[in-house]
């Protein structure tokens, strides 16, 4: 079972945001890195994922592969490839996921899966988690007006294993 590496929070105020998160994210990331989104239908797993495109300097336009599975963006740069999958279709865990050739993937490329949590762990002990929580009407900062609480996020990214232990996690909280 692998460990917990570092914890990042963040809070995220708007769509632009979560954008420049996945942009600040991306230079983390190398090939065979497993990348986890977890957060309810709208909370931004796409627009994070843009960013990381954005910042891998990958092919293609980086959208939401709910109804393909998933979608591989060759990099433009020499870098890894970003195969960006959404398990939220898929019903079972791993052996379902495995169809997807996931593992095949995974040495030479930046594989980030949509609603992967309790399906694709098993794929990598060396892992990123990121969790997204929606603030919703009175969870929000107080006094800000209800359009901007809709936008808001915290954001938890957590390494597990020992390749996230000194990955500069923590210096995401800080840009």
């Amino acid at each position: 079972m692998s460990t917990t590496g570092a914890i990042a929070h963040l809070t995220v105020k708007s769509p632009d945001q979560m954008q420049e998160l996945g942009r600040r994210l991306a230079p983390l990331l190398r090939p065979g890195d497993l990348v986890l989104l977890t957060g309810e239908l709208g909370a931004g797993k796409t627009t994070l994922t843009r960013g990381l495109g954005e910042g891998l300097g990958v092919r293609g336009a980086v959208t939401s592969p709910t109804f393909v599975i998933a979608r591989v963006h060759p990099s433009l740069t020499g870098g890894p490839a970003l195969v960006h999958a959404d398990a939220y279709r898929l019903g079972g865990g791993l052996e379902e996921m495995e169809d997807l050739d996931l593992d095949v993937s995974l040495p030479e490329s930046v594989v980030v899966v949509e609603w992967g949590e309790g399906k694709v762990e098993e794929l990598s002990e060396n892992r990123l988690h990121v969790v997204i929580g929606r603030a919703v009407g009175s969870d929000g900062p107080a006094g800000a007006p209800e359009d901007d609480v809709d936008d808001v996020r915290e954001v938890t990214v957590t390494g597990f294993g020992a390749r996230w232990a000194d990955a500069g996690l923590p210096a995401l909280e800080t840009c």
